[in-house]
């Protein structure tokens, strides 16, 4: 049940609110806890409208946009004066999306209990990553919420950017393949069983290369009903393959081992480690916690591993930053060196950002190059493929011609 209180602090300022409970007896109990004496205690009744705004954001998402939007606000908000509760108020009666308005809600009520900021955070791992939580956490615990804030809507912003960039080169090789499958159907299903059919009744032989695609093209032809179904739930299969766990790291380790993707996946990783472990350092996380963390967000299960035994058997046992990343090859010289020069200098925190920011900008360049390769290669596949396809079907009109002549 939902309760509205009022209440006097012990300084004699009212305080209000919302707060879940099963009974008065409970609300009261919490409020003599927390110090303060009831003034006034009425039970609400939730409307259909509240019902709906809940189920409503339980079935939604928060993307990153919106988290680059709730950090931001927050992180001015609070840079200007306004306390926590005004601001989610002030966030809450913003936010449009159920989704965001649901969670500000809860997050209202969270801090109306009296429980920390940041596990109002924790119960959506789907939404917030545990970098996320754990930037919270920190900065609820030094007080700095606003720089933390500002930190993350940064990050955050800079993750957007990466992502908008990658999806905004793969857009034309996507459509390349998507129209190239469609004319490809269309000859094989269509068009090719009807000349194949002219031609193997005609009395003509045609080459072996040629009745290898007439007979692909009769076969599609007579089973288009079966096949195209059948290809349906293979790439759905594929598709929700893809989105376990296991399915992530065998798209990983495939991707890796190819030429130019796997140095554009090397350099993603890199700018993830860099930036994760920066802001979680300038949080104020303790150095292992810090390396433990990262690991996880660095999307790369190479980088993962050497950061965990970094931290478990390299800084826990009392190596320096840059002995324990000396002994893994999987992080550049020239990162190991800075690590090690700015560990002396005492601003480990300001070169990992700086190294964040050098990576991001060789990501563009790195994925202009790959997009260098990858339109020519589909081009140059899509025309052997269409090519061919002509010439099964010029070879046995040139001897269909060449008969009658």
């Amino acid at each position: 049940m939902r309760f509205h209180y009022t209440a006097s602090d012990p300084n004699g300022r009212l305080v209000e609110g919302y707060v879940e409970s099963q009974t008065p007896t409970e609300v009261l109990d919490w409020m003599a806890n927390q110090g303060w004496k009831p003034v006034s205690l009425k039970a609400i009744q939730e409307t259909g409208t509240r019902k709906i705004l809940g189920a409503l954001g339980r079935r939604g998402s928060i993307n990153i946009a919106d988290q680059v939007f709730l950090t931001k606000y927050l992180a001015l908000m609070l840079k200007v004066g306004t306390d926590l509760f005004k601001a989610i108020d002030i966030l809450a009666e913003d936010f449009d999306k159920p989704a965001v308005k649901s969670f500000l809600i809860e997050v209202r009520e969270t801090l109306s209990k009296g429980q920390p900021f940041y596990s109002a955070f924790s119960r959506y791992p789907n939404y917030f990553s545990p970098v996320f939580i754990n930037m919270v956490k920190a900065g609820e615990s030094s007080g700095n919420l606003e720089k933390v804030f500002d930190d993350l809507s940064t990050d955050l912003e800079k993750q957007q950017e990466i992502r908008d960039k990658i999806k905004a080169a793969l857009i034309y090789p996507i459509i390349l393949v998507i129209m190239a499958t469609a004319i490809l159907l269309v000859l094989v299903t269509f068009i090719l069983p009807r000349i194949a059919q002219t031609f193997l009744t005609s009395g003509i032989q045609p080459p072996v290369f040629t009745r290898i695609v007439f007979d692909v093209g009769l076969f599609v032809g007579n089973n288009i009903a079966i096949l195209l179904p059948s290809a349906g739930v293979i790439i759905a299969a594929i598709w929700l393959f893809l989105r376990t766990s296991g399915g992530k790291k065998f798209l990983n380790q495939t991707l890796s081992r190819l030429p130019v993707i796997k140095d554009v996946l090397a350099k993603i990783a890199l700018q993830r480690f860099a930036a994760t472990f920066s802001s979680l350092l300038k949080s104020g996380l303790p150095i292992l916690d810090a390396l433990q963390i990262t690991a996880g967000a660095s999307g790369s299960l190479e980088m993962e591993t050497a950061l965990n035994r970094i931290a478990q058997e390299g800084v826990a046992k009392g190596l320096t930053i840059g002995e324990a990343f000396r002994r893994e090859s999987v992080f550049p010289r020239v990162v190991v060196n800075l690590l090690t020069i700015s560990e002396r200098a005492g601003h480990m925190e300001n070169i990992l950002q700086t190294l964040s920011d050098f990576y991001a900008t060789e990501i563009d360049s790195s994925i202009k190059i790959l997009m260098s390769f990858l339109e020519p290669a589909l081009l140059l596949i899509m025309g052997l493929v269409v090519g061919g396809i002509a010439l099964s079907i010029i070879v046995p009109i040139y001897q269909l011609t060449a008969s009658y002549s």
